[in-house]
């Protein structure tokens, strides 16, 4: 029996200082990889991982180096990306840093995963794929809401049938992010701010597109009212400013299939729900309420009867009618379970769907979003391709 071997991927980790890029994709992904030994994949190759921390401080790359026993970091990007031990690109930094790091990364023959949105423009974001397929580099654009626990059981109940035919979707995103004067603000003040690449459309249509074009079909067309409910802000340092980034957004969403989505997402609301996002998805035969984790059920042999009657309370429990959808399955955590795909795929050589390309059509949304808001009209998505 032949023996098994190994292979070690050295991987370029540009923005871990920042709280996504630290905790879901350094601790909770890499090094989590790192600490099982690697991915086994199915020929019996172990593939292991090596990071290497970029980042502008050397003191804070530096701490994180020291608390997680990693060996190698640097302040300068381009010596990472002229070293051949490093084969995978990751960006992490804020939006309006992404694509010209990614081109350079490119044009220095790495292997490309990202987080979105890829880039400011759609036609930016369609310049970085066309560049990978030139360069023959593999790309991946973070995913992570597929792989949260409830949207992989609605999966599931998908697949399975449960639903009959879909009529619609409806998503509430959000919480109160508070506004920095009297208590600190869960966000970075740049989020808020146009001119430094902030808005919720441009943080979070992304997502939804492809939550939306993954589960339920392509996404058509779009109408959106963006709103800057809060303009009044406090910046990390207690200063005011004000806000001019949107912080929230009411989405309608026609998808193929005559589907119909709605989508909320604010950072004005307080929470009166299980989850800090569920959708309800619609259908002829059931219908399903899904969040992070939870997800529960009703078919349309367990739906009530209703009647409108505004002269009488109405006593009958609705959240009595739903069923809870078991946990039959181990969730790893998303971020590191599509960290490992699309390690597999790089070593395998396989095609890989969330690409580049993919990150360009939640980019193209967010756009579409934003005219869609500015112009008061629905917005029609053309398909993207990168010929």
């Amino acid at each position: 029996m032949a023996e098994s071997t190994t292979r070690e991927i050295g991987i370029i980790m540009n923005g871990v200082s920042g709280r996504m890029g630290y905790r879901q994709h350094l601790v909770r992904s890499i090094l989590a990889i790192r600490e099982q030994g690697g991915i086994e994949l199915p020929d019996g190759t172990r593939v292991t991982v090596k990071p290497i921390l970029v980042g502008r401080s050397a003191q804070k790359l530096a701490e994180l180096a020291a608390a997680h026993g990693i060996a190698d970091y640097t302040t300068d990007l381009d010596a990472a990306l002229a070293d051949p031990q490093w084969e995978i690109y990751a960006d992490f930094l804020v939006t309006k840093a992404r694509a010209a790091a990614i081109r350079k990364a490119i044009a220095a023959g790495k292997a490309i995963y990202t987080e979105k949105p890829t880039a400011e423009s759609v036609g930016e974001a369609l310049e970085l794929a066309r560049l990978a397929r030139a360069a023959g580099v593999k790309t991946g654009v973070v995913h992570d809401k597929l792989y949260l626990p409830g949207l992989q059981k609605l999966k599931r109940l998908i697949d399975s049938g449960f639903f009959g035919r879909i009529l619609s979707v409806r998503g509430e995103f959000g919480y109160w992010v508070f506004e920095g004067d009297w208590q600190p603000a869960q966000r970075p003040s740049w989020n808020y701010r146009t001119e430094d690449g902030g808005g919720i459309i441009s943080d979070m249509f992304p997502h939804w597109n492809y939550v939306m074009e993954n589960l339920f079909g392509e996404v058509k067309s779009v109408y959106a009212q963006a709103a800057v409910h809060i303009a009044d802000r406090w910046d990390e340092k207690g200063e005011h400013y004000t806000a001019t980034a949107e912080d929230a957004a009411y989405g309608i969403f026609e998808l193929e299939g005559g589907i119909v989505a709605e989508i909320n997402s604010s950072w004005t609301v307080r929470v009166n729900r299980d989850e800090l996002v569920e959708f309800q998805v619609d259908g002829t035969h059931g219908s399903a309420v899904v969040g992070l984790f939870g997800a529960k059920i009703q078919h349309r042999n367990a739906t009530p009867k209703p009647v409108w009657n505004p002269d009488l309370a109405d006593e009958h429990d609705y959240d009595a009618d739903w069923a809870e959808v078991p946990t039959n399955d181990v969730f790893l955590n998303g971020f590191r379970q599509q960290w490992e795909e699309y390690l597999t795929s790089y070593v395998l050589g396989t095609d890989y769907a969330f690409d580049l390309l993919a990150g360009a059509r939640g980019v193209q949304l967010a756009e579409a979003g934003l005219q869609s808001s500015a112009e008061g009209r629905k917005i029609a998505l053309p398909a993207l391709t990168l010929d």
